[in-house]
């Protein structure tokens, strides 16, 4: 067994994805609550451990799948580097450490917990081979995250809601970046996409390109709408959100334009950490916001 092997199929990188479970914090304007600081920190390792069981388990699914994409080929498993047998006792052991901690977050946050956990498990089973259920199964991932955010700090603070807007954006913002991820697949494959994943055989640049167009105007739409609803005006007694805004919006064009031109945009988490303008746009977006949840 390769160490080195193991780690990369962690994929560690990935973890950004989990940081949304942030979220709820940040918005509850409890960031400087250092228990519940903990509490979200327990949870963000708990949904590191799911996912990085999850995607040991895809990818022992995707395993022959895998050695005709260009750049997957190279993954353990495809490769061979990492064994089926060996791969699947440190996805149960992965995911049964992140059910174990999560039980000292609340019934509430485990049963999230484990709605994630067998989403992902029907994912690599079945969802990712149907025509947009690939990518709403991705997006709703991310909706899973955004509640187990916010069900982690309710036992420490009973009166927390759970903001519908967060849902919203979350999930429009996902679906933008899955079908983008789509998009990247389908060019860079080109007539071998259908052999590496099913769905793609039904996807077309063009539907893909006018599936974007759509999730992206709903997601500036619903953000913007978000900014100044008077719930959120009346929750932090400011509409001084909608100067964040224009960091939406270009952090969309940035990831079309390397999608499109750029014929990149196949794996999210990597543009936000290896795109300088991207990762520019995101810190000058959290620090906007923080301002003005803080200190306005």
């Amino acid at each position: 067994m390769s160490w080195r092997g193991l780690v990369r199929e962690l994929r560690p990188r990935q973890w950004t994805k989990n940081l949304v479970l942030f979220a709820g914090l940040i918005f509850s304007r409890n960031a400087g609550d250092l228990d519940l600081g903990a509490r979200s920190l327990l949870g963000f390792v708990c949904f590191c451990l799911a996912s990085s069981a999850a995607y040991i388990i895809n990818d022992i699914a995707d395993r022959e799948a895998d050695k005709l994409h260009p750049a997957k080929r190279l993954r353990p498993i495809a490769s061979g580097e990492l064994g089926v047998g060996v791969a699947w006792v440190f996805a149960v052991l992965l995911a049964t450490a992140g059910a174990a901690m999560a039980f000292s977050l609340g019934t509430e946050f485990v049963a999230v917990f484990l709605i994630f956990l067998g989403l992902n498990l029907l994912y690599s089973l079945k969802l990712k081979q149907v025509l947009g259920l690939d990518v709403l199964a991705i997006a709703i991932g991310f909706v899973l995250r955004a509640i187990a955010g916010v069900e982690l700090l309710k036992p420490a603070k009973p009166d927390i809601e759970l903001s519908p807007w967060l849902l919203v954006c979350t999930l429009f913002l996902a679906l933008f970046l899955g079908l983008g991820k789509r998009r990247a697949e389908l060019e860079q494959l080109s007539e071998g996409a259908e052999r590496h994943r099913k769905a793609l055989a039904n996807y077309s640049l063009t539907l893909l390109n006018q599936m974007i167009a759509m999730v992206s105007a709903a997601t500036v739409i619903s953000y913007s709408i978000y900014t100044i609803s008077p719930g959120t005006v009346q929750k932090f007694h400011t509409e001084k959100l909608v100067y964040t805004i224009p960091f939406v919006v270009y952090g969309l064009w940035r990831y079309l334009y390397l999608v499109i031109e750029r014929k990149g945009g196949g794996n999210p988490s990597e543009v936000l950490l290896s795109d300088a303008p991207t990762l520019v746009n995101v810190l000058l977006w959290i620090l906007v916001a923080a301002g003005v949840l803080y200190w306005t």
